[in-house]
């Protein structure tokens, strides 16, 4: 269980105003997402966290550069089950941002779960 907290907005806050916890398939998007969006060495304690996707913003779009690094990224997710292998979409919208889907399996129960993330 972590606290339940999405990259770019304040921790939320539970039913009786602590702190919310989340688990489950709302736990591996949060964490997934903090994984694609954090740059590494942000995390002083994990200097290798992190996919970066934010260093490609105001670059030329590489669509195989992008899905390799979220695929890799995902990989290290312990809550991602690596079999069936996840599946990454990458998109270029032809105005220099990105769209990536995400498609992968729970590793706690297999459930099919999918994660939409936009790179501007």
């Amino acid at each position: 269980m972590d606290i339940s907290h999405f990259m770019g907005q304040d921790v939320a806050l539970g039913p009786t105003g602590d702190i919310a916890m989340v688990s489950g398939s709302e736990q591996t998007k949060q964490r997934l997402l903090r994984r694609l969006l954090t740059n590494p060495g942000d995390y002083i304690w994990q200097p290798q966290y992190g996919a970066g996707l934010p260093r490609f913003i105001g670059q030329p779009v590489s669509v195989p550069e992008i899905e390799a690094v979220i695929r890799a990224q995902v990989a290290l997710e312990a809550t991602v089950a690596q079999i069936p292998e996840p599946i990454i979409t990458v998109q270029d919208n032809r105005d220099g941002s990105v769209f990536a889907t995400i498609t992968y399996a729970e590793a706690a129960n297999g459930s099919t779960q999918t994660l939409e993330v936009s790179v501007p």
